[in-house]
C-alpha cells in the first residue's frame, strides 16, 4: 500500500502513513486529503478543505495577473526614400511609445528596385538607434525577412538609487552660507 506524509490544515504533522488510513483521518475531521507535493518521497499530502484550497489558489493567481505589466509592440514604418521631417515624426511618436514601456519595432519596407539600395534602410535604422539611445535599448539588431528589414527596441530599465539625495559634497557651501545670515 503507497505511503504519504500527511500534514493538518493548522501545519500539524501526523506523519507518513497510508493511503487509506491518512483518507480515513481526513474523513473523520470534516475535510479533504489534497495532494500538495506529489515529487517528494513520501508524497505530501493536507488535510484541509478543498473549496476552500480552491479558493484561494484562484485568488492569488488573480493576485499575480494583476500584478504582471503587459509590454505592447508598437510599429514605426518606414520606406528607403523616407524624408527627414516625416523621419522626425515618426521617431518622436517611437520615443513617446518607449517612454511608455511600450516596446517598438522599426520596419523598412522595401518595393521592386529598393530591394538593390538596402544600405540605405541600414543608414535608416542606425540613425533611429543613435536618436533613441537615451530612451530604448536594441532588443534585435536590424535583419531583413522578405522585403522588409526590422529591428525591435525595449525601453530602458531606469533604477533610482536607494539614497536619491545628493551627498553633502556636493552641495555649495557659498549658498548655503548666505542663506544662514
Amino acid at each position: 500500500m503507497p505511503q504519504v506524509r500527511v500534514i493538518g490544515d493548522d501545519g500539524e504533522q501526523f506523519g507518513v502513513m497510508e493511503t487509506r488510513e491518512a483518507i480515513r483521518t481526513a474523513r473523520e475531521r470534516g475535510m479533504d486529503l489534497v495532494e500538495v507535493a506529489p515529487n517528494a518521497e513520501p508524497p505530501v499530502c493536507k488535510i484541509i478543505d478543498f473549496g476552500k484550497f480552491q479558493y484561494e489558489a484562484k485568488k492569488k493567481a488573480n493576485e499575480a495577473k494583476k500584478k504582471q505589466v503587459i509590454i505592447t509592440v508598437k510599429e514605426v514604418k518606414f520606406r528607403p526614400g523616407t524624408d527627414t521631417h516625416d523621419y522626425s515624426y515618426r521617431m518622436k511618436h517611437a520615443r513617446e511609445w518607449l517612454q511608455g514601456g511600450d516596446k517598438v519595432k522599426a520596419t523598412i519596407w522595401f518595393r521592386g528596385r529598393e530591394m538593390t539600395h538596402r544600405e540605405l534602410g541600414a543608414r535608416i535604422l542606425e540613425q533611429l538607434e543613435k536618436d533613441l539611445a537615451d530612451v530604448g535599448d536594441v532588443e534585435m539588431r536590424p535583419r531583413m525577412e522578405g522585403n522588409q528589414m526590422f529591428t525591435i527596441f525595449m525601453p530602458k530599465r531606469h533604477k533610482k538609487p536607494e539614497g536619491s539625495k545628493p551627498p553633502a559634497e556636493s552641495r555649495n557651501p557659498v549658498t548655503e552660507d548666505k542663506s544662514q545670515s
